[in-house]
């Protein structure tokens, strides 16, 4: 059963109120988000057609990794940008439960395509010989299903949890998007129940896959023990991106929702760092370091530019 809520529209406090400060912020998040939305879908578009890569199971995730960074941004960054040029920031009820679903829609599909790409480098490297029988096309196809139906229910059940509440008093969000725990604290009712369900269904989740995570990395690593040093430098040139990408994922994650409902002074800042400069910050990990995407890219551009000539 839905609230029975008053409130028609949040007001978004955002990143300042100062018009001066706003326009720089206008223009540097404005390049951070064609940046983003760029370099992810350079990585979807090299990937996608380059049939050498595409069949690499640690390219398909890439490309389905780069899709969802770029789709976070583009759930965050444009109304942020827009809202630099109004002095009053408001969100309709609907539209702020919509960003809140698509937020973790996409971000609980991403934690699971950062397991699977974990799992991808764990048989590639301790079982190599029953490689190509394990990380089928079939089994690819099974973990973006799984990546998909998880971000959904995993996004579906903070939306039920969010429309039991009432929201009658203040509406005013000292943030730039709407979130969990800014709209726990508008509620007009007792909200420790519902803090404790979203640890349980967002921090807790961070926290065992981040552990996970770790531990899978820790035998990769033990085990390179018994590879040649070429294979070993490969290994951890495509093991250390994925590392990398982990690190900037879960840890603003577990800052987040790891916690309760009190603000922390630079709280923000973390969600500015995980929602809009990671997805800005892995296209430039998983390209700058593997050889493999550069010389695609490159092979891309010029293919592009051979037939811009032609034309």
């Amino acid at each position: 059963m839905l609230n029975q809520s008053c409130v028609t529209e949040f007001i978004l406090l955002g990143l300042s109120q100062n018009p001066t400060i706003e326009k720089t912020l206008f223009v540097l998040f404005l390049f951070f988000y064609l940046a983003t939305i760029v370099g992810n879908m350079i990585i979807v578009v090299t990937i996608i057609s380059s049939p050498s890569l595409l069949g690499m199971p640690m390219y398909f995730f890439l490309s389905f990794l780069s899709f969802l960074d770029a789709c976070i941004s583009s759930v965050i960054t444009p109304k942020m940008i827009i809202d630099f040029f109004y002095e009053r920031k408001t969100i309709s009820f609907e539209c702020c439960m919509t960003q809140l679903f698509a937020i973790h829609f996409f971000a609980g599909a991403e934690v699971i395509v950062l397991a699977a790409m974990a799992y991808d480098r764990y048989v590639a490297i301790c079982k190599p010989l029953h490689y190509s029988s394990i990380m089928n096309r079939r089994m690819c196809g099974i973990l973006v299903g799984i990546a998909w139906t998880g971000g959904f229910l995993h996004s579906i059940i903070q939306i039920i949890f969010t429309l039991q509440l009432p929201f009658c008093g203040p509406n005013s969000i000292d943030h730039f998007i709407c979130d969990l725990f800014p709209l726990l604290k508008l509620a007009c009712t007792d909200t420790h129940i519902f803090v404790v369900l979203v640890f349980a269904n967002s921090g807790s989740i961070c926290i065992i896959i981040f552990s996970l995570l770790l531990v899978s990395y820790c035998i990769i690593l033990f085990s390179l023990r018994s590879h040649s040093s070429e294979g070993q430098r490969k290994a951890l040139s495509t093991c250390g991106s994925h590392i990398t990408v982990v690190l900037l994922f879960f840890v603003p994650c577990i800052l987040i929702y790891a916690r309760n409902t009190s603000a922390f002074s630079f709280e923000k800042n973390v969600f500015i760092f995980a929602d809009v400069l990671t997805p800005l910050l892995n296209p430039i990990v998983y390209t700058f370091r593997n050889k493999e995407m550069k010389t695609a890219i490159g092979k891309m551009w010029r293919r592009l530019f051979n037939i811009s000539g032609k034309q």
